[in-house]
């Protein structure tokens, strides 16, 4: 068994364990694995121990790995999850399947208008910037209900949830604090009538406190690639 392999089930016993402390079925959580700076050879290697998911958040690094491994690509499901500059939105339009990092209209527009007929809707969330960090993407609380409207309403684009990067926290409590606000936000969404599914929240130093908060998508990547080399 590869070391990948081994680290999946290790983050799927996690993701079991925190489900079974929240009382919730732990197939309600979805594992995306974490690929950026990771080799299209490591994509292949989570395949081949059932990983379908992954995310990506460099374009064109993301491109070369999905053409890579164009003879999956039925069977696999990508994720662009970094910050998304207006000039960069066609070939992430063209190449994937979701986008969790929509935080501006421009934005939406532009894959909207530009996701091909050919392909099914493209997968969205709305990033909301739950901690107030000035570094951090995402719109803020007060601004994503009317934005989420907004988007929803745009052809070729499914507005699936909301996601979010949260300022790290090393106690557990402290942790699930801004996913707490996500959570409250994405029910109040719901609420007002949109038909949302997916909360994006937790990775790898805080996936339990995600879960007991009510993520459906974990994105990890360093619990299961191990360390990242950013020197290339």
């Amino acid at each position: 068994m590869s070391d990948i392999a081994r680290n999946l089930d290790a983050v799927h016993r996690r993701i079991v364990q925190a489900a079974r402390a929240a009382g919730r079925d732990s197939a309600s959580v979805r594992l995306l694995a974490v690929s950026k700076t990771f080799s299209a050879q490591d994509v292949r290697t989570a395949f081949a121990a059932g990983q379908r998911a992954f995310g990506e958040n460099y374009v064109q690094e993301a491109i070369g790995k999905i053409e890579a491994l164009a003879e999956l690509r039925a069977d696999l499901e990508w994720h662009f999850i970094g910050p998304l500059q207006s000039n960069k939105t066609r070939p992430v339009a063209e190449h994937f399947d979701w986008v969790h990092s929509v935080d501006r209209l421009k934005i939406a527009q532009r894959l909207s208008e530009q996701r091909p007929d050919t392909l099914p809707a493209l997968n969205v969330c709305l990033q909301v910037n739950v901690s107030g960090e000035a570094s951090k993407s995402g719109v803020s609380a007060a601004d994503a209900p009317a934005l989420a409207h907004e988007i929803a309403a745009l052809p070729r684009l499914t507005l699936r949830g909301l996601m979010s990067i949260p300022e790290p926290a090393a106690d557990p409590d402290a942790q699930r604090v801004p996913h707490r606000v996500l959570r409250a936000l994405f029910d109040d969404l719901r609420a007002e009538g949109l038909a949302l599914d997916t909360l994006s929240m937790g990775m790898s130093a805080d996936l339990e406190a995600a879960v007991l908060e009510g993520a459906t998508l974990v994105r990890i990547g360093t619990a299961v690639f191990g360390a990242r080399d950013y020197a290339h």
